[in-house]
């Protein structure tokens, strides 16, 4: 077996069975073992999966009582990572192309790479969705994150998981389990720590179902605020510029009542508001569709939930290092 393929799923029966059929050609031809890693879904992802793991001896169940991907990876890898070269991540919510798996393992071992990350694009199937992937899809709302923008392949800090040595990721110790979202930038810290290399590849990319409410995707950019602190706690590794900005959106919403004693307490918070405007109505101009104006509307909510979602981790983070010891209060 060369290779490991990991699918943490929780809840994902829509998309499970095409993602797995879409790998057995793979595993078939390498004797690769494709584990799904279930983190209690409840919608009949553990029936899909099982039936087809009772055709298919590649195909393996495997619960994940720690829920989260980070516990189900690393699950994945102790109870069936012996004797594989590579680790290949496989998330239930996207779609890939039919060589994805060769595509990655050929980029490994041609650029010598530890780790090799994928570029990403959501696309959308009903309207709000649609709307919620343009909004992903633009720098308004990726703020030009290397991996949502596919060009040239490069060698990057940061990247959309898709292949890692296992020999490396055995050597960083893993996933943090404590980390819910932001596990992998998490685990790119520690790679780059330990002098090994990302490659974020052009040979292939995902395509990526994002969030079909505005409530879902609120949440779901609240946690990546909240991991993104978290993981500025335990590195102390700054912000870039565009992540500083985003996280200062909500101190600067919080000080707008003050414009009425100044008006420059206003101006962060309409400036952060003209530019969602403008943004959505540029989207709409070049790609003449007058609903693609709506993105930026989304944008600002994913801006405003991180910014959330940072603060509170951070705030949380204070509380505690200011807690006595015993945990009573003062």
């Amino acid at each position: 077996m060369s290779a490991l393929v990991v699918i943490p799923a929780l809840d994902e029966a829509p998309h499970i069975a095409a993602v797995i059929e879409g790998l057995l050609p793979f595993a078939r031809r390498t004797g690769a073992r494709i584990v799904v890693a279930d983190g209690g879904s409840t919608d009949g992802t553990r029936d899909i999966v099982a039936a087809i793991a009772r055709r298919e001896p590649t195909v393996v169940l495997l619960d994940n009582p720690g829920r989260q991907q980070a516990a189900g990876i690393n699950l994945a890898v102790a109870r069936f990572g012996a004797g594989a070269e590579w680790l290949i991540r496989v998330d239930a919510h996207a779609a890939y192309p039919p060589d994805y798996c060769e595509r990655l393992i050929d980029e490994a071992r041609r650029t010598g790479a530890d780790s090799v990350v994928v570029a990403m694009r959501a696309v959308g199937a009903g309207r709000l969705q649609r709307v919620i992937a343009l909004a992903q899809n633009s720098r308004l709302g990726n703020g030009g994150a290397a991996h949502r923008n596919r060009a040239e392949g490069r060698w990057v800090d940061h990247g959309h998981h898709a292949l890692m040595r296992l020999a490396a990721f055995r050597a960083v110790g893993g996933y943090d389990e404590a980390f819910s979202h932001n596990e992998d930038a998490e685990l790119d810290l520690r790679l780059r720590a330990a002098g090994l290399r990302i490659w974020l590849t052009a040979a292939t990319a995902v395509d990526y179902f994002p969030r079909r409410t505005l409530g879902a995707l609120v949440r779901q950019y609240f946690a990546f605020g909240r991991g993104r602190a978290r993981n500025l706690i335990k590195h102390r590794a700054g912000l870039g510029a565009r992540q500083a900005a985003v996280a200062a959106l909500v101190p600067g919403l919080a000080l707008a009542p003050l414009a009425v004693a100044h008006p420059v307490f206003a101006l962060p918070p309409a400036a952060w508001g003209l530019a969602c405007l403008a943004g959505g109505l540029a989207l709409a101009l070049r790609r003449r569709e007058p609903a693609a104006a709506a993105a930026g509307l989304v944008a600002g909510a994913m801006h405003a939930a991180w910014s959330a979602g940072f603060w509170a981790e951070a705030l949380a983070a204070a509380a505690r290092r200011a807690r006595p010891a015993g945990g009573l209060p003062a």
